[in-house]
């Protein structure tokens, strides 16, 4: 009697191949995918895609700006050499030019000179009781190192400018980008012809809207 001899099971013909093939492939676009949807974030392009905390720590969203105003985004400081000087400033371009087509924004920091010791509640108080200001001041944030605040990383990381100091001054048109930044030392005069020019913009395109 002649042993069973076991034969190989014929599957390697061309269509067996190409579908081994397609399977690969198929089987790989997954995995890339899946790796993209694990890995890569989609890009934000626009300031007013973030939410922030009010002085209270409430959620505000920033949506609410967008197509509607120009923003001055500030970095401020209560007990700085340059606090009174600026507070007044803004205060002034705030009153001049807003509030229905421009804001200023102020984010309170204490990483320059320690100069930001009190609680946001506190710094809100401080500065409407002094300063008679009317414009949004947020919750205290990191503006340095990994735990800066994102919405404002995204200012730094669009300027390629971060702040040396307090009173760091971002100009954000209507659709969310910044379009240029000021030092503390700058005058405010510097800035108003690029405000003015923001919101004739916003206005002409109200009227070609209508």
């Amino acid at each position: 009697m002649e042993p069973l001899v076991a034969h190989p099971l014929k599957c390697s013909g061309p269509k067996a191949k190409v579908f081994a093939v397609l399977l690969s492939m198929v089987l790989c676009t997954m995995m890339l995918f899946l790796l993209q949807l694990k890995f890569l974030k989609p890009k934000i392009n626009s300031f007013y895609t973030f939410e922030v905390k009010d002085a209270k720590g409430r959620t505000v969203s920033l949506e609410k700006f967008k197509g509607k105003e120009v923003t001055l985004v500030v970095n401020v400081a209560s007990d700085c050499q340059l606090t009174d000087k600026n507070y007044l400033a803004l205060k002034e371009l705030h009153k001049e030019f807003g509030p229905f087509h421009f804001s200023v924004l102020a984010f309170p920091c204490n990483q320059f000179g320690e100069s930001e010791p009190r609680s946001s509640q506190e710094i809100e108080a401080f500065a409407r009781q002094n300063y008679g200001v009317t414009f949004p001041i947020f919750h205290k944030i990191k503006i340095l190192g990994s735990q800066a605040e994102p919405a404002f990383k995204f200012l730094v990381d669009s300027s390629k400018r971060e702040p040396r100091w307090n009173f760091w001054k971002y100009l954000v048109n209507p659709e969310g980008q910044v379009v240029k930044y000021w030092r503390p030392e700058e005058p405010v005069e510097a800035i108003k012809p690029d405000i003015v020019e923001l919101i004739r913009q916003i206005i002409v395109k109200k009227k070609e809207d209508l």
